[in-house]
C-alpha cells in the first residue's frame, strides 16, 4: 500500500511455490538463533560474526541448509547419515577424565592454518574428535554432547526458513524483546484466538509492537477483510509486517488512522480539512524505512508511565533491522529535477489523505468485529475509547506487560457496563529438551511473557442511560410493591 510507511514487497509471491526468489523476505537460523533477512544479490550479510552472500540460496526450497565457504559463498550441505560404528566405544564415566586442558593435541594455532587452508568445519571436528586423548573415555552422552559443541564452534551451518508468525516472534523475542513490549509468542498465539482473527473480519489494531501484532493478524486473515490500524506520532511502524513478504494484494485491505484524531472522530467534529491542515511530510516518513521505529523505540516517553525501559544492548548481538532497497525511494538530487521530487511527494500526501478518509468511513460505521491492543501506553483510555468503534458481541483484547494497568482497567470496564466475560490471564511456557534417556524440563525458562485482559462487547444498557425512563419505572414498580390500606391497618395489630 502506498504512502502507508511500509516497506515494498518487490515480487509477489509465487502460489504453490516453496523456492527462494530474488527480493524474498528469509530468515536466517543458525542453532537457536534466528536473523531476518531479504535476499538481494551481491549484498553483504553478517550473521553470528559471520559474512556471506545469498547469491546461492535463490532457486533453492526453503529449508535448505547451507554451509559458509571461503569467500563469502553457501554451499549446500546435504544431509548424511549419522555414523553408527564410531560411537561404539566409549566409556561407563566421566570420573577418571581430568580437565588440566592438556587434552587435545592441536593448538589453536594448528586450527587456524586448518581452517586458512579452506579446509571444512566439518573435517575439523573430525580432526579435534581424532586428537582428544580423552574423547573415548567420555560416555556416549558427553560425547554427543562435545561434539555437539564444537560444530556449534567450528561449523558455519545455515538454515533458510520462511517467515511466520511464530518464527518471527520467537525471533524478536529472544533477540529484542523491547522492540515488541515484551511479548511472547504463546501470548501472541493466545491473542489471535481470543480476538477471533479469521478471514473476512473488519478488525481494529492499535499496537506499538513495530507492525508484529499487525503482520500476525494479515497472516491469519490471509488477505481477507479489512484492518485499521491506529498509530501514534508520525506515521505507523511496520517493520516486522515487512518481514512476512505479504503480496500487494493483502495491504489493499489494510488501512491506518492517527490516533490524535479519535476523539474528535467520536464527537462528530472529524473532517477532512483537520488532515490537510496537518504538517506532516509523509514521503520523509516512508523514505526512513525504519529508522522512525528506532527513534521510536529509544526516545522515553515522560508522560507516559508504560514507556518501555531502554534495551540492553550488548556489543555481539546484531540488530534485526530490515532495509530493503526501492528504487522509488531516492534523494531528490537522483531524480532528476526538485520539481518532480515535490510532485511525487505531494501525490504520495494525497494518496495517504485518501486512505486516512476511507479508515475514517469505516471506523465511523461503528461495527467492527474486534478490537485489538497491544502497545506501550496505559491501556485504560485506549480501550474506553476504541470500544465505541466495535460491534455488540464482538471480542477485544488488550495487551499488556504489567498486570497492574490491566486491573484498572478490569475496574474501568465493569463501572462502565457494556462488556461481559471479563478476563485476566497470563499463561506459563516452559520449553522441554527431548532426546533418548534424557528429556526433562529445561533449567532456563522465560519469568513472564504479559498478561492479557480479554471480553466481549454487548449493548449498554439503556435503563441506565435513560435516567428519566429509569424514575418512571422505579415509581411504576413502588406501586406494584405498595400493600392494600386495609392490610397495611392490619400489621400492628397482629404485632400486639
Amino acid at each position: 500500500m502506498e504512502g502507508s510507511g511500509e516497506h515494498p514487497s518487490p515480487q509477489p509471491p509465487h502460489p504453490g511455490d516453496n523456492r527462494i526468489h530474488e527480493g524474498d523476505f528469509v530468515v536466517l537460523k543458525r542453532e537457536d538463533v534466528l536473523k531476518a533477512v531479504q535476499v538481494q544479490r551481491r549484498k553483504k550479510v553478517t550473521f553470528e560474526k559471520q559474512w556471506f552472500y545469498l547469491d546461492n540460496v535463490i532457486g533453492h526450497n526453503y529449508g535448505a541448509t547451507f554451509e559458509v565457504t571461503s569467500g563469502g559463498g553457501l554451499q549446500l550441505k546435504k544431509k548424511k547419515e549419522e555414523p553408527t560404528s564410531e560411537t561404539k566405544e566409549a566409556g561407563t564415566d566421566n570420573r577418571n577424565i581430568i580437565d588440566d586442558g592438556k587434552s587435545q593435541k592441536l593448538t589453536q594455532d594448528d586450527i587456524k592454518a586448518l581452517k586458512d587452508k579452506g579446509i571444512k568445519g566439518e573435517e575439523i571436528v573430525q580432526q579435534l574428535i581424532e586428537n582428544s586423548t580423552t574423547f573415548r573415555d567420555k560416555t556416549e552422552f558427553a560425547q554427543d554432547k562435545y561434539i555437539k559443541k564444537k560444530k556449534k564452534k567450528y561449523e558455519a551451518v545455515i538454515t533458510i526458513l520462511k517467515p511466520s508468525t511464530r518464527i518471527l516472534s520467537i525471533m524478536y523475542y529472544s533477540r529484542e524483546p523491547g522492540k515488541i513490549n515484551h511479548m511472547r509468542y504463546d501470548t501472541l498465539a493466545q491473542m489471535l484466538t481470543l480476538g477471533n482473527i479469521r478471514a473476512g473480519n473488519k478488525m481494529i489494531v492499535m499496537e506499538t509492537c513495530s507492525g508484529l501484532v499487525l503482520g500476525a493478524m494479515m497472516e491469519r486473515m490471509g488477505g481477507f477483510g479489512s484492518i485499521i490500524q491506529l498509530y501514534p506520532g508520525d506515521g505507523p511502524v511496520r517493520v516486522a509486517t515487512a518481514c512476512f513478504g505479504f503480496p500487494k494484494s493483502f495491504l489493499s485491505g489494510l488501512y491506518e488512522f492517527p490516533l490524535n484524531k479519535v476523539d474528535s472522530l467520536l464527537n462528530g467534529t472529524f473532517s477532512a480539512e483537520m488532515l490537510y491542515a496537518e504538517p506532516k511530510d509523509s514521503a520523509s516518513v516512508e523514505e526512513s524505512n525504519g529508522a522512525l521505529e528506532e527513534k521510536q523505540a529509544s526516545k522515553p516517553d515522560n508522560e507516559d508511565s508504560m514507556a518501555e525501559a531502554p534495551e540492553n544492548n550488548h556489543p555481539e548481538q546484531e540488530s534485526m533491522e530490515v532495509v530493503p532497497q526501492d528504487p522509488e525511494y531516492k534523494e531528490p538530487k537522483d531524480r532528476g529535477s526538485k520539481k518532480d521530487y515535490i510532485q511525487e511527494k505531494q501525490r504520495r500526501q494525497e494518496e495517504q489523505r485518501k486512505r486516512h478518509l476511507d479508515a475514517a468511513a469505516l471506523l465511523s460505521e461503528r461495527n467492527a468485529d474486534g478490537l485489538i491492543v497491544a502497545s506501550r501506553f496505559h491501556p485504560t483510555p485506549l480501550l474506553l475509547s476504541l470500544l465505541d468503534f466495535v460491534a455488540p458481541s464482538r471480542p477485544f483484547v488488550v495487551y499488556c506487560q504489567y498486570k497492574e494497568p490491566l486491573l484498572e482497567c478490569y475496574t474501568k470496564l465493569r463501572e462502565r457496563g457494556g462488556v461481559i466475560n471479563l478476563r485476566l490471564s497470563e499463561t506459563w511456557l516452559r520449553n522441554y529438551q527431548v532426546l533418548p534417556d534424557r528429556s526433562h524440563p529445561k533449567l532456563l525458562m522465560s519469568g513472564g511473557g504479559g498478561y492479557l485482559l480479554s471480553g466481549f462487547t454487548v449493548v449498554l444498557d439503556n435503563l441506565r442511560a435513560d435516567t428519566s425512563l429509569k424514575s418512571s419505572v422505579s415509581t411504576l414498580e413502588s406501586h406494584k410493591t405498595e400493600e392494600p390500606a386495609a392490610k397495611r391497618q392490619k400489621c400492628p395489630e397482629s404485632g400486639s
